[in-house]
């Protein structure tokens, strides 16, 4: 067990420190050739680098070691529930706790809150990208189990979102957009896709590659709506 575990850490390891490389070394390129940033800045940024190489290593195994197991077997067991609209009901609640800790979710919030001088509030973002996507992992829990195909359902979810881009202030446009894109990150994904595969290996007659995916693209269209309509509703 020891031995896999130091396997683990070493490999991602590997794979953040060619993650994070090029970026620095771009930066580095950039300071001696255009921008020449003051040197107090440079070394706090190559400080910055050595933490986040830190960070997302020890992130990264963790989820591997521990998040990924833990989201597919909570998903395997949630259809013993026996009823359909409770394991939807869990699935959605657990996109929403883990939407809540996404970094990304907050770090866009706190951007918000800042340019917008506090007219779209960073806690209030917050739970309406969080909402958003715990809705959206319950509707797609519901499509494995009724067999929706997923191109019907995101053809529905976009089709309301040209419809709510028509309605909604276009100070909220990109802010829902950008809301989409940050569901994406590093710690709602690893459990949602987790918690996908599990739902689908678990029911009879459902396939964990064709059916356990598309989890993140629909959690991706439900923070869009949930800040057109926040939007939709503060202008009036």
């Amino acid at each position: 067990m020891r031995g896999d575990a130091r396997g683990l850490l070493a490999r991602t390891s590997r794979h953040v420190g060619l993650a994070v490389l090029p970026i620095t070394v771009a930066v580095l390129i950039l300071q001696y050739t255009v921008v020449w940033l003051p040197t107090d800045m440079v070394a706090r940024f190559l400080g910055g680098a050595v933490l986040v190489a830190v960070g997302l290593t020890l992130f990264l195994f963790a989820a591997e070691a521990a998040l990924l197991p833990v989201g597919e077997t909570i998903g395997a067991r949630l259809p013993r529930l026996g009823r359909v609209g409770l394991f939807c009901l869990v699935g959605g609640l657990v996109g929403f706790a883990a939407t809540v800790a996404e970094p990304d979710v907050r770090v866009l919030a706190m951007q918000v809150d800042q340019v917008s001088g506090g007219a779209i509030a960073r806690p209030l973002l917050v739970v309406a990208v969080a909402l958003g996507v715990a809705i959206s992992v319950g509707l797609a829990m519901l499509r494995v189990v009724v067999a929706i195909p997923l191109t019907r359902v995101l053809l529905l979810g976009y089709l309301l979102v040209l419809i709510l881009a028509a309605l909604a202030p276009s100070e909220y446009l990109p802010v829902s957009f950008d809301a989409g894109g940050v569901t994406t990150g590093p710690m709602t994904v690893p459990f949602i896709l987790a918690l996908g595969v599990g739902v689908a290996s678990a029911l009879q007659g459902r396939s964990a590659s064709r059916d356990g995916f598309g989890y993140v693209g629909l959690a991706s269209i439900g923070p869009i709506v949930a800040v057109m309509l926040l939007g939709i509703w503060s202008s009036r």
